[in-house]
């Protein structure tokens, strides 16, 4: 027969052992490159373009990740180039009758803005997943070398001319000078 202590015992123990995994599993927490999101990345001795996407609400899970994966992919797209327009409309007026101690006042701002970006990139591929199990949010890293992007730049036929030629002249500069910038960041801790 066990004694009530053992029996103490072994809750104790369980409880326990069930509270150390709680923790473990709460400290891990989301990976950093869902935190620190899409751009262009030193990654050890590569120099990498990053696109990160998510999507919450979705209970359909091989959708959900396919969703995250084209919005990782858009993201990518998004660095290179994107057409943007901006509209803000301003309305003010006073209206007064014969009375000159009241006015009717009334305003109306609009502001539109709409984005678009277009692309061919060969070469992205998805690298991470996650999911945020509190929050149901899918979570798709996707990445592209440096060399992979710049070929396909030189090969694509959407991106206007002044655009490839940027990328491919400034592509390395870009890495270099983002090398400086963390350097700095480092030596400043």
């Amino acid at each position: 027969m066990i004694s009530n202590n053992t029996i103490l015992s072994r809750l104790v123990g369980s409880g326990l052992a069930v509270a150390i995994l709680v923790a473990a599993t709460a400290c891990g927490g989301a990976p950093s490159w869902v935190k620190k999101g899409s751009g262009p990345y030193n990654e050890k001795d590569t120099r990498v373009f990053y696109g990160v996407g998510s999507i919450v609400g979705v209970k359909n899970e091989p959708l959900a990740w396919e969703a995250a994966e084209n919005r990782a992919r858009a993201e990518l797209i998004k660095n290179f180039e994107t057409y943007s327009a901006y509209l803000m409309r301003d309305y003010a007026a006073s209206t007064t009758a014969a009375d000159f101690t009241k006015s009717a006042e009334e305003q109306n701002v609009e502001r539109a803005i709409k984005t678009f970006a277009s692309g061919t990139l060969s070469g992205v591929r998805p690298s991470e997943r996650y999911k945020d199990e509190k929050t149901g949010t899918y979570y798709v890293l996707a990445k592209m070398s440096l060399k992979d992007m710049q070929d396909a730049i030189a090969q694509s036929k959407e991106l206007n001319a002044q655009v490839r030629d940027f990328v491919r002249k400034n592509g390395e500069r870009l890495f270099d000078r983002l090398e400086k910038e963390e350097e700095k960041r480092a030596n400043a801790k």
